[in-house]
């Protein structure tokens, strides 16, 4: 399954670190960030519940970003 999210993210690099962080994330099997559109792609795991696994993914991305945002 494949979910696509609004993002709140200041920089370019600072989107690079979140598409890794959500990367090794577990439950997710890929996962991109559009700088531009402000949009993170996401595509989970077999069997996983997406809201769950984003809830890990912005945990996650907020360690690398403090300032970015998720809209779930």
């Amino acid at each position: 399954m494949k979910k696509t999210y609004k993002i709140e993210v200041d920089c370019a690099n600072c989107a690079n670190k979140m598409e890794e962080a959500a990367k090794k994330t577990e439950g997710v099997k890929d996962a991109a960030v559009n700088f531009m559109m402000l949009k993170m792609a996401v595509e989970f795991e077999e069997g996983q519940n997406p809201e769950t696994v984003m809830k890990d993914v912005l945990k996650n991305c907020k360690k690398v970003e403090d300032d970015c945002e998720i809209y779930l």
